[in-house]
């Protein structure tokens, strides 16, 4: 085998020893066992919401241990590939399973990232918040870009997106959206989208074809679980009425139905705007522990407070992501360094690459003060 094939074999099994590590591979069978005997339990589902989670962990458990199979026989398969091709002289199936091999080193290394998603909230849903920032109808535009970018980034990953909130610009786009995200690890992985996005372009606004640049703001925070207890004091809190905004037609609403949260102490604002404002207020008040929550994760979690802090105005100098479609083109995050010239790959949802290695600089930040944390005491 070829230095370069045995070096990709030797990473994709370092990833794996590590993805095996990370779900306590030496118990994952015990513990499914565990959980198929729960789930068989008839009186589970008489606490729904502990169901649920329990579903959920079971499920999260059986695709780690389906994942690791998956990747040890594709492994498996393409070295024996090589090594057949090379004793008959086959070139062409050689190179093809060392393609093979690229492309598995990369899924492999992805999945080691998304096993370190042991955060708190990590597993949780997750709402996705996006503002326009100054620039008027060109920002507006940007926001519901990046709208359509993340729903795509969404579906991709057969996450479901639920449309929580909507203020839509005066002359295209929109002004704010609020999405509620909902499947697995969905705020681990989002969460390394907090910021300021940046769109350098040729305006399709301007008759001139001047270039333009626009802002917009991405907020991400989790969904709190039932089982957490967010104490909120009714005197911190007003809750307006107001009618919705709409694009026409039967989506709108004849009646002041939706609903406005504000958290006083805070200065949170929360709204939703279904049909019912029952329903209204219950969506809001969960969007507002979830935010509350948050809070308090960056509380306790200081590089997560600071990338919030550094996320600042939606404006220059505050941008995590700079996405240039003219003169050249290149979306490149500015802080970890990933770039890439297939602006239309990444406009379609094609962000992995940017999740996975702010996750890795986020997760070797963690270890690099743990390990200082430890060399003093």
């Amino acid at each position: 085998m070829r230095a370069e094939a045995q070096n990709t074999v030797d990473a994709i099994r370092k990833s794996l020893e590590l993805l095996k590590q990370r779900i306590g591979w030496e118990t994952a069978a015990h513990r499914l066992e565990e959980f198929n005997a729960m789930v068989e339990d008839p009186t589970l589902w008489d606490d729904p919401a502990r169901a649920q989670k329990l579903m959920r962990e079971r499920q999260a458990l059986v695709d780690s241990v389906e994942t690791v199979k998956a990747i040890e026989q594709e492994l498996s398969d393409n070295v024996e590939l090589i090594e057949l091709g090379e004793a008959e002289g086959d070139e062409e199936v050689v190179a093809e399973a060392e393609e093979a091999l690229k492309a598995l080193r990369k899924r492999a290394e992805e999945k080691e990232i998304e096993a370190l998603l042991s955060g708190e909230a990590d597993a949780n849903d997750c709402y996705l918040e996006i503002n326009a920032g100054a620039g008027g109808t060109e920002s507006c535009d940007w926001a519901a870009m990046l709208a359509r970018m993340y729903v795509r980034w969404a579906e991709k990953h057969g996450y479901s997106v639920e449309l929580i909130a909507e203020n839509p610009g005066e002359e295209a786009g929109i002004k704010s959206v609020v999405y509620k995200v909902v499947g697995p690890n969905a705020y681990g992985w989002l969460k390394t989208e907090s910021g300021v996005h940046r769109l350098v372009r040729i305006s399709p606004f301007d008759s001139s074809a001047r270039r333009h640049t626009s802002f917009a703001s991405v907020w991400v925070y989790p969904v709190v679980d039932d089982n957490i207890e967010i104490e909120i004091n009714p005197a911190d809190i007003r809750i307006d009425t107001f009618r919705s905004s709409g694009a026409g037609g039967q989506h709108v609403n004849t009646t002041d139905s939706a609903v406005r949260i504000t958290h006083l102490p805070t200065g949170i604002v929360v709204t939703s705007s279904e049909k019912s404002q029952h329903q209204n207020r219950e969506i809001a008040m969960k969007a507002l522990k979830s935010r509350l929550y948050q809070l308090e994760l960056d509380k306790r979690n200081q590089a997560i407070a600071e990338a919030h802090e550094a996320k600042g105005e939606a404006a220059w100098g505050n941008q995590i992501r700079s996405y240039v479609l003219q003169p050249y083109q290149m979306v490149k995050d500015l802080r970890t360094g990933v770039e890439t010239s297939d602006t239309q790959g990444v406009l379609d949802g094609d962000l992995d690459q940017f999740m996975a290695a702010a996750l890795a600089k986020d997760v070797a930040g963690k270890s690099r003060s743990e390990a200082a944390a430890s060399a003093q005491a």
